[in-house]
């Protein structure tokens, strides 16, 4: 998400954690202690540099884990076991929303529930 946010213009950790407010609605603000060590995860990482107004803008890396298919949250999967775990971390997030505001999770029942068929089928699948 800092990425993608990161991919319209520089900001600065609290302009960040202002603008996950606003997309969320007031649902979720994250802490000053979530968002700067993931601001110096992707720094490490090559991903962000600070400037020397202390806002942080897209490196070529970051611009081009933008580009991936999947979007700059998820990466690029390294192998399976990471995309099952991604998959495990949405299903953590869609839960927590569910407990703190079933409504909003309504409109969007019939295709988590079209969802939850699927990946029983694969999981029933017997491969001969």
């Amino acid at each position: 998400m800092v990425v993608s946010l990161l991919s319209g213009s520089p900001k600065n950790g609290v302009e960040l954690m202002d603008e996950i407010e606003r997309m969320t609605r007031g649902w979720w603000r994250p802490s000053p202690g979530s968002v700067y060590p993931v601001l110096e995860q992707l720094s490490n990482e090559g991903f962000i540099r600070k400037r020397e107004d202390g806002r942080y803008e897209l490196t070529q890396k970051g611009q081009e884990e933008l580009e991936w298919p999947f979007g700059p949250s998820s990466g690029r999967p390294g192998s399976v076991e990471e995309l099952v775990n991604e998959v495990s971390g949405f299903v953590s997030l869609m839960e927590d929303l569910a407990r703190g505001d079933r409504g909003k999770i309504e409109p969007y029942l019939p295709r988590l529930r079209e969802l939850a068929e699927r990946l029983s089928s694969l999981a029933g699948e017997k491969r001969g």
